[in-house]
Parts: structure tokens; sequence; C-alpha cells
């Protein structure tokens, strides 16, 4: 595999783009750790340091930044006003028949598609930055911390705060897709995983530090056996095998070829994590909004969220977060993967399943096949994704364990597939991959 590396970096082509990848990498890096106008860079520091920090519902979006949220930098949003729009922009294919139609007609369309995400991305960061801000300003944010984060929190302040936030992510996108243009892999997918590999030395030094070597060793056993049995997982997949019929285009036959449908078992990826967490997270704030100012006189209703459906440790939280993922991860798969379609472009160039009739039964068949294969796929992720919350629970870690959940799947699957196409540009130039 490392003479595979070296290969890489020989060749001319692949060097650059390499160069290209990693020197934007460390251009978003850098803009996590620089703080937006008007924040007290140390006392934000001596309230990290003093652990007063409760980032709570805000746990996965300072995940995503890699630690930029709580730091209040210019990229503190990070990629999740991108994925949030995305999966938005997604979703509204059901409900309005024109983002269907754009889908549908090929790069134009999906040009068009991207500009509307791109315009989403912008609002839903002008939304979150205000939110941002806002508790920062009243110190929800950082926890109890005594010290001010914004001393100086007049209007002017806070709108170019607001502003330089949503440009941050604006920057963050068009690095993005400079990535995905000019270097290797998906560009948002790899500024995602170079944010959560970031926060992996901070947790393991915390465990070490705070629970010894015993606990440590306990913790990179099971990440390895973790990681082991996802990388199995997400490289499953349930081959439909598909035969073409021959058939004349003008003087030449074409068809009569076999091929397959690739079924993943984890078809739906990390999404109904975030779906499951989004939905969790709303209580959470709803309670915020229904505490009273003195702290005396709490509503019973704030009192039971904060007790079951704050903290992750409590065992209706947990169940709740269980099912919620296996619902969300039969609807987003309903929405991506459509039989109907599939068996009609299937018929319209002369495809079959052996053994299956077009049309009709094709479609039947593969919603069949697609239900059994997402039972085990939604129970996977159900149990990758309780990992850090039992965690929680057995050695007492902070909800940022970092063999688990999104950030695992995350990681493993960009790895994966970023190494994939590496070795496809070195098969490109007859050179042996990255894995053989």
């Amino acid at each position: 595999m490392l003479s595979a590396f070296g290969r890489a970096l020989r060749t001319p082509d692949l060097r650059r783009k390499l160069g290209i990848t990693l020197g934007l990498i460390v251009l978003y890096r850098l803009g996590t750790f620089v703080p937006a106008p008007g924040v007290d860079y140390g006392n934000v520091q001596q309230c990290l340091a003093l652990g007063t920090t409760t980032g709570g519902i805000y746990d996965m979006v300072n995940l995503f930044s890699g630690g930029a949220l709580l730091q209040l930098s210019v990229f503190a949003l990070g990629v999740m006003p991108y994925i949030t729009a995305s999966i938005i922009t997604q979703l509204l294919r059901v409900v309005i028949p024109r983002f269907q139609e754009l889908h549908e007609e090929g790069a134009q369309g999906q040009t068009k598609l991207t500009q509307y995400t791109r315009y989403l991305t912008i609002g839903l960061a002008l939304l979150n930055a205000t939110t941002i801000v806002s508790l920062a300003r009243s110190g929800a944010l950082l926890g109890d911390c005594p010290l001010p984060v914004i001393p100086d929190d007049t209007i002017l302040t806070v709108v170019i705060m607001v502003i330089t936030m949503t440009a941050g992510t604006a920057i963050i996108m068009w690095l993005g897709e400079r990535i995905t243009e000019k270097g290797v892999g998906n560009g948002m997918s790899l500024l995602i995983f170079t944010s959560i590999a970031a926060t992996f030395p901070s947790a393991l030094g915390d465990i070490l530090r705070t629970k010894g070597w015993g606990v440590f060793l306990a913790v990179l056993a099971v990440g390895l056996v973790v990681i082991t049995c996802v990388v199995f997982v997400e490289q499953s997949q349930r081959r439909v095998p598909v035969q073409y019929a021959k058939r004349m285009v003008g003087r030449r036959t074409i068809g009569g070829t076999t091929t397959y449908i690739p079924l993943k078992v984890n078809m739906a990826g990390v999404i109904p994590i975030i779906f499951a967490s989004s939905m969790l997270m709303l209580p959470g704030m709803l309670a915020q909004f229904g505490m009273p100012e003195t702290g005396t006189d709490i509503p019973g209703w704030v009192t039971w969220i904060n007790t079951y459906l704050v903290t992750g440790d409590h065992p209706v939280y947990m169940v709740l977060y269980f099912l919620m993922i296996v619902f969300f991860t039969y609807f987003y798969v309903s929405i991506t993967f459509n039989p109907e379609e599939v068996s009609n472009n299937m018929k319209r160039y002369g495809g079959f399943i052996p053994g299956i009739r077009a049309g009709r039964p094709t479609e039947r068949y593969l919603q069949y096949v697609l239900t059994r294969i997402t039972f085990p796929g939604a129970l996977y992720l159900g149990i990758v994704s309780m990992i850090p919350l039992i965690a929680l629970v057995m050695v007492d870690a902070n909800q940022n364990f970092p063999f688990g959940g999104p950030s695992l799947l995350i990681m493993v699957g960009v790895g994966l597939d970023t190494v994939k196409q590496i070795e496809a540009q070195l098969q490109q130039r007859h050179y042996e991959g990255l894995l053989r």
C-alpha cells in the first residue's frame, strides 16, 4: 500500500490533485482557529479550559465543524448548513414536481439543483449564525462560564459577527466544490472527514487523562473492532442480477450482457442518524425557551424534557433515538431508491431480472429485496449510533466519544470512497491499486 502511495505521488497529474486537496484542507483548518470579530478569544479558551461548556443540542454541529463552533471562529458553522440544504433539496423532489424534473434532466438539471442548494445554504447559515451569536451573548452556548465571550455586544458587533460567519460558510462551500473539481474525492465529505478527525486526539487524550491507561486501551480495542465491523457492513451489498436482451441499433447489435444492481446494506448512510439527532434537538431547544429567568419555579414539562430527552444517558432517550433511526432509515431509502423508476428504466432498455417478468413484477421484487436488506441496515445504524451513549453511561465519557455514531460512519465511508477514487486513477495509468 505504501508503494502504491509512492507511485501516486510520482504521477504528476495525481500529485497535483493531491497537493490541491491537502492545501485546501489546511486552509479550512486554519479558518477554524480564526475568531470572529468581536469575540474575546482569551475568554473563550478559558471557558473551554474550565470545562463549563455544555454544548448539548449543538454537539453534532460542533463535531462537524471540528470544534470551531464553541470557539466562535469564522468557520463556526462548518458544513452543517450545506448538509442540511442538500438534504432539504433532496426531500423536496418528493413534494415539488419541478425538482424531480430537474433531477431527471441530467447534468443541466443537476447544475440548477446545485444552485438552489447554494442559495438555501446561505439562508440557513444566516439563520444559524443569528442563533449562535444570540446564544453566545446570553451565555447559553458556553454553559455557566462567568466570562463574557462578546464584551462589546452592540447591534453593530452582532451584525458583523453574523455576516462573518455566513461568509465563512460560503467560503467552506467554495472550498468543498474546488476540492471536488480540482482535487481528489468529494470535497464536502473530505472537509467533514477532516473536522471529525481533528477531534480524535483531544477526545482520546481526555479519556487517557481522566480514566487512565486501562480504559484508554479498552477504548482503542473497542474502536478497532467497531471500525472492522463498519468497514465490513459498508462494503456489503446485495447484487440483483440483470440480463439485457440483444437488440439492433442501426447496423450494430448491442445488449446480451449480464450486470447487476448493487443494493447496499446501508443505503441511507449517516442521514438517518442526523435526522434522529435533529428531531431530538427540538425538545431541548423548547425547554431552553421555557426556562424562567430567575431559575425558580421551573415548569414540569421543562423538567421532564431535561431529565429524559437532553442528556442522552437515560433509557427513554436511547430507545427513542434507536427507534427514530430505524424509522428514518426506511423513510430515506424509500425516497432515494425508487423501484418503479428502476423497473421502468430496465424495461425501456430491454433489461430483466432472470426469473422475474419485466414491469410490475420486477418492481415488486425490487421492493421486496429492498425491504429485507434495509432491516439489518437500520439495526446496524442504530447499534453504531448507540455506542457513544453507552460509553456515556459505562465509562462516563462525553458524547463526543470517538468510536461510534455519525463520526465513525463518515470517516470510514469517506476514507473508503477516497481510496477507491485514487485506486481508479492509478489503474487508469496501468498501475496497481492501493488495496492490492
